[in-house]
């Protein structure tokens, strides 16, 4: 088993997470970002089932993890914590 240090800056930015309920994915991603959550991370869970545009956007897609502040987003896989770190630096 492989150790990883989370770097996390000091301002961490706010992020969202799109799935949905039942996507096998977006718990693995949800899973991966917990620790980043631990130290500080601000994860909004948007379930694209709520919105007509938001499945028409992200539905073939999720999970995706997006910055509030930038806008970026990073698709699936991240489930190496250092994609997710360079992410969010």
């Amino acid at each position: 088993m492989t150790i990883c240090l989370l770097w996390v800056p000091a301002m961490t930015p706010e992020c969202q997470l799109f799935g949905t309920l039942g996507c096998h994915l977006c718990e693995v991603a949800e899973a991966v970002l917990m620790p980043f959550v631990e130290h500080g991370l601000l994860v909004e869970l948007v379930d694209i089932a709520d919105s007509d545009a938001l499945s028409e956007a992200y539905g073939l897609r999720i999970p995706v993890l997006r910055r509030i502040d930038t806008g970026a987003e990073l698709d699936w896989p991240f489930d190496d914590p250092d994609r997710v770190a360079s992410f969010l630096r």
